[in-house]
């Protein structure tokens, strides 16, 4: 297992967001979180990330606890999209891009050697940024800037990709395109991803399991089509849906609120 759980708990503040979660991420998979607001799902892809510490539990990295190994070695095999990204003053795109490659090169090499360049090219054209190399980050528009810090984890070259709301900027369009990239990279380059992603149909599409997230605990995982049942999805989210089959595997359709039975008594 690429990336594993054991009893992880933690949140900010001395506060358990996350409780007591055990996961383990198979080899080639694509794995998305799915739960309501304020579920744990961004806390959650945190702690695996090592972005938090957790308050017990621990993560591991190809077998090993990942606050055991060194930074260097994480960021070789581990990359992650958060939500809101601190964008370099001046930077251009392919400035940008090209730090992906820091984790890969000795400290004192300032030039990308020509694997690197290669790499970071190749980034730029698979996220249809190659029009934009010379451009300052600032300049792009939302959805071009995600593109563009989705590029320099693609140039770290990790085995690992966490996305945390990767097609929140982005127009229907982007978000199919944006996706099928990443099942591309998923399916035909051994990439192993997990997406915390806010739509629901867009996780059943691509993804190969859906864990829900409610509460800070995981409340299911299985495949899309064993997870989407509206019993679970009636205690996840407190909706009624419709389970749709369509050309691209089940959709979810929300109906309605969920109302619980209200007890009355007769006097």
């Amino acid at each position: 297992m690429p990336l594993s759980a054991r009893n992880l708990t933690g949140g900010y503040h001395q506060i358990s967001i996350v409780k007591d979660v055990n996961l383990d991420l198979r080899s080639g998979e694509w794995l998305s979180l799915v739960g309501a607001n304020g579920s744990g799902k961004s806390t959650l892809l945190k702690l695996l990330s090592r972005i938090l510490q957790p308050e017990q539990g621990q993560v591991l990295l190809d077998g090993k606890s990942i606050h055991s190994q060194p930074s260097i070695a994480i960021a070789q095999k581990l990359a992650i999209l958060p939500q809101q990204q601190l964008i370099p003053s001046g930077i251009t795109v392919k400035q940008l891009v090209s730090l992906g490659r820091t984790p890969h090169q000795p400290w004192w090499q300032w030039e990308l050697d020509t694997l690197g360049q290669e790499i970071v090219e190749q980034a730029l054209v698979q996220t249809k940024l190659t029009q934009f190399s010379d451009r300052s980050v600032s300049e792009l528009s939302g959805g071009e800037r995600q593109r563009a810090f989705l590029a320099m984890a693609l140039a770290q070259a990790p085995k690992v990709l966490l996305l945390d709301e990767p097609t929140t900027y982005l127009d229907l369009r982007y978000q199919l395109e944006l996706l099928e990239l990443l099942k591309d990279l998923n399916l035909n380059h051994g990439l192993t991803i997990i997406t915390v992603l806010h739509e629901i149909n867009l996780a059943a599409r691509y993804s190969d399991r859906i864990a829900l997230v409610k509460k800070g605990e995981i409340m299911a995982i299985a495949l899309p089509k064993e997870v989407l049942t509206a019993e679970l999805l009636r205690s996840c989210f407190e909706i009624e849906v419709a389970i749709l089959e369509t050309p691209v595997g089940i959709q979810i359709c929300a109906i309605s609120p969920y109302k619980s039975p209200i007890l009355t008594t007769n006097i």
